[in-house]
């Protein structure tokens, strides 16, 4: 059942490439204004994006059959079920604005967090104790469904700023544009990375004392940059790059060594896909993308990106806060702990909640709106990532 499932993720990985490069064929049937073409591809990719979509549930619901619970508990299963709830909320989108750029834009997020999953061990695990109760289904798919359409908020509102933004002269607003790309590159990057040297078998072992002061071995898939905190290198079989420092000796989450190590070699390799592709465009990529966009409605992006906060926001509330709330009540007698993870779900909260203020009491509409939710998304992903990764809390077991 584990192999049926990974098998199922694997097909919706490559529909979701197929399905890109339609939609991409679309686009450039809507610029030529070849409207019937243009609507029957449309049509085409969305049907192919919706068998992709239902592999990915088939992996979810196989590996729940396999695993005898909810596939959300790690950050393999809740980065591949937060790609689901994505796709899952364009698909809707499509149906009521049949807009093929948003299914391009989609399709490669899809893409890029599938290949990112794989960055983490995909193994099926028991639970920990803590996590022996349905609440963890209610909150956590809750809380994903939630980040997935604001996700969809964040897409829009990155085309909108691609489409407008002036790319003709070096500015702030093109600085962090291109920043966001970077970021995008670097996650491609280091799923190329992992998935050459996982081809090659490699690995790499160091005796350490991990955060739970037990003495242990920790293994990197990737060279160590970096290595465990007075950690000691064992015999390995592949050549012995590194480490060239240490971690610090207070960054103790759960296997933290590695997980910088990870994050490093994202930087290094989307660095490097990043350079490539621009000497390969002689410009900004935003300024490459921007001409594909002529026929783009910024107005309509701009509504589409405030009705998925709209709609985004209180899901997102009802998981990541109520339900999480009521959970730690169970789980530890409290409701709140000012716990790393639980800070972060509280400022995206209220990030979220002043969006909304500003845009009803203010009229931010536009730029400063999209630019705001670009900022909400990269909250999120640093709820995701950086805390989840790096930071020690009562979360770290994910």
């Amino acid at each position: 059942m584990v192999e049926l499932s990974s098998n199922l993720l694997l097909a919706a990985f490559i529909i979701y490439i197929v399905t890109l490069i339609l939609f991409s064929i679309t686009l450039s049937f809507e610029n030529k204004e070849f409207k019937k073409r243009a609507k029957k591809w449309g049509w085409i990719s969305f049907g192919l994006a919706f068998v992709g979509f239902l592999s990915q549930l088939g992996y979810f619901i196989t590996r729940w059959i396999a695993a005898g619970h909810a596939p959300i508990s790690n950050m393999f299963e809740y980065t591949t079920f937060l790609g689901l709830t994505i796709i899952f909320a364009f698909l809707i989108l499509y149906i009521l604005y049949r807009k093929s750029i948003l299914g391009i834009f989609t399709m490669l997020i899809g893409i890029i967090i599938i290949a990112y999953a794989s960055v983490f061990p995909s193994d099926v695990s028991p639970l920990i104790p803590a996590l022996q109760t349905y609440w963890l289904q209610i909150h956590v798919i809750t809380t994903a469904i939630g980040q997935g359409i604001l996700g969809i908020g964040f897409i829009a509102a990155l085309i909108y700023l691609i489409r407008v933004v002036d790319q003709t002269k070096k500015t702030k607003q093109t600085f962090w544009l291109e920043a966001i790309v970077f970021s995008i590159t670097c996650t491609i990057g280091i799923a190329i990375t992992v998935g050459l040297f996982s081809i090659n078998n490699y690995s790499v072992s160091f005796n350490w004392v991990n955060e739970l002061e037990i003495e242990t071995e920790i293994t990197y898939e990737l060279p160590a940059i970096v290595g465990p905190y007075q950690g000691e290198l064992v015999a390995s079989d592949h050549d012995r790059f590194g480490p060239l420092f240490d971690i610090p000796g207070w960054m103790n989450g759960v296997e933290s060594p590695r997980k910088l190590n990870t994050l490093l070699w994202s930087i290094f390799s989307g660095s490097l896909l990043y350079c490539a592709l621009r000497l390969i465009l002689r410009k900004r990529i935003s300024a490459a993308i921007q001409p594909l966009l002529k026929k783009v409605s910024p107005q309509l992006f701009d509504e589409v990106s405030y009705r998925s906060v709209l709609i985004g926001f209180p899901v997102f509330t009802l998981g990541g806060l109520i339900f999480a709330m009521i959970w730690a009540q169970i789980a530890w007698t409290r409701f709140w702990g000012w716990d790393p993870k639980e800070v972060w779900a509280l400022i995206t909260f209220l990030f979220y909640a002043a969006y909304l203020h500003l845009r009803l009491s203010k009229g931010w509409h536009g730029k400063k709106s999209a630019w705001l939710l670009v900022i909400g998304f990269a909250i999120i992903m640093f709820n995701l990532l950086a805390v989840n990764l790096v930071i020690a809390g009562l979360h770290s077991y994910a």
